[in-house]
Order: C-alpha cells, then structure tokens, then sequence
C-alpha cells in the first residue's frame, strides 16, 4: 500500500513538472522573420566579416525559429562588426626551437539586435569572441585565412543561439 502511494505521488510530480515546459520557441511570432547584413571587417583576416554574417544566415536557416528576409520585410536585424588579432603562436618545433608547428586565432564581434519595426535597440553591443588553432607553416596569412572559416562557425553559433533563447 505504501509503494503505491510513494509511486502515486512520484507520477503527479512528474507530471506538474512537465505541464510546464513548452517546444515552442520564446521569439514571438510577430518577430520571427530576420536579415543579416554583412558584418563590418576590422581586422586583418580578409573576408570575415563576409564569413561572419553567412554563418549566422546559416546556424539561423538550421535551427529554424527564424525566417530569413530581405531587409525592408525582416522584423529583426543582426548588425555586427568582427575584429581578428593577429595569430598566436601555440607550439614550436622541438627541435630545431625555432620552427613555429601551430598558431592560434582570436576574434571578437560585437554585435546588436535590432527590432526594424519600431526602431527600439533589442541588444546594443553584446560581445562575442571565439579561438581556434591552426597548423602553420611558412605561409602565416593562407592559415589564419582557412582558420576563419571555423572562427566564423564558432562566431555564427553563439550569435544564433543568443538570438534563438530571445531573453533581452
């Protein structure tokens, strides 16, 4: 009789605590259409800012609360600006001491949400910043260039999910 009670008991808790929780998306539905311009570069990194904005565009596209538009119908606006510093030597080459065998990037974007329709700054300036590492040999400039692809990924997906979780 005891079990039964205490199995009771375990079922109505269970079941108060998931008549709480929702799949819908917080965004409201009236703000669920948005527009990424390209991103302004200040770095030395050519095309991040490009880069940027397409994988935002992207990680947007594949969660999928958001419908991507062109700017005069989007209701939301992502404007950003992403800076790269110059890349970091990680490890060198043991023995020769003087050979650089791995180098890391950083980037910082700073970026604001926009509600088009009123005008009314959602986020002003919330800052993003992400690192990778790249194999580097004499060429410094072509690796730190394919390692902003995946710097602008790991940019692209904090962005998105800030957005997504639309708690501001």
């Amino acid at each position: 009789m005891k079990l039964r009670h205490v199995l009771l008991a375990t079922l109505a808790a269970a079941a108060a605590g998931c008549g709480t929780y929702t799949w819908r998306p917080s965004v409201p539905q009236e703000m669920r259409t948005v527009c990424v311009p390209v991103f302004r570069n200040e770095g030395a990194v050519a095309s991040l800012g490009d880069e940027v904005a397409r994988q935002v565009l992207r990680e947007l596209q594949r969660e999928g609360t958001f419908r991507i538009a062109r700017p005069d119908e989007a209701a939301v606006e992502v404007q950003g600006s992403v800076k790269a510093g110059d890349p970091d030597v990680v490890a060198y080459e043991r023995r020769t001491g003087s050979r650089i065998r791995e180098r890391s990037l950083k980037a910082t974007a700073t970026v604001s949400f926009i509600d088009k329709r009123s005008g009314r700054v959602l986020v002003d300036g919330r800052r993003y910043s992400a690192r990778v590492t790249f194999a580097s040999g004499e060429d410094t400039l072509t690796g730190a260039r394919d390692a902003s692809a995946r710097l602008a990924e790991e940019l692209a997906r904090e962005i998105a999910d800030d957005l997504v979780a639309w708690n501001f």
